[in-house]
C-alpha cells in the first residue's frame, strides 16, 4: 500500500481528533495535515499565508472535506479545487454531518469523488473514516 498525505478540513476539534487517529491507526496515511476553515484549506493547498512554505503543506493525495465549515465553506472550496486544472485531480471525499439530497446533488455537481455522511455512533464514524481511507489508500490508484 502506497501512504498518502491527506488534508483533512474539518472546523469540530472532536471529529478532527478521531479521524485523524483512526487513519494514523490503520496507517493509510503519511501524514493527516488538519486546517479548521475553508480560507485554511485554500491557503494550505495554494500555499498562502501560514502556508506559504511548501515543506508545511504539501500536496495532498487526498482531501476529506466538510460542508460546512467557518469562512469559507466546502463547496466554495470544492468548487474552487475543481475549476483549477492543477488541483482538479486531487480526489475529495466530502464527510460531512449533512445528509440532504440537495447538498449531496449539489457536491457531485462541483466534482466531489465521494459523498459519506458521518454517523452519529462513535464505532460507526471509525469504520467509514476507516473505509474512506483503505480504498482511497490501497484500493483506488491516485494521480
Amino acid at each position: 500500500m502506497k501512504l498518502i498525505d491527506i488534508l483533512l478540513v474539518e472546523d469540530n476539534p472532536d471529529h478532527a481528533l478521531l479521524t485523524r487517529k483512526v487513519l494514523e491507526d490503520y496507517k493509510v496515511a503519511n501524514k493527516v495535515y488538519v486546517v479548521g476553515n475553508g480560507v485554511d484549506a485554500l491557503d494550505y493547498i495554494y500555499h498562502r499565508g501560514k502556508y506559504n512554505n511548501g515543506h508545511n503543506a504539501p500536496r495532498p493525495g487526498l482531501i476529506l472535506l466538510d460542508a460546512k465549515l467557518p469562512k469559507v465553506d466546502g463547496f466554495e472550496v470544492l468548487k474552487r479545487l475543481k475549476s483549477d486544472p492543477e488541483y482538479s485531480s486531487i480526489p475529495v471525499v466530502m464527510l460531512t454531518t449533512s445528509a440532504r439530497d440537495d447538498e449531496v446533488a449539489r457536491g457531485y455537481a462541483e466534482g466531489v469523488n465521494s459523498y459519506v455522511t458521518k454517523p452519529v455512533r462513535f464505532d460507526e464514524f471509525a469504520e467509514k473514516v476507516r473505509n474512506i481511507g483503505l480504498y482511497w489508500g490501497l484500493i483506488s490508484s491516485l494521480p
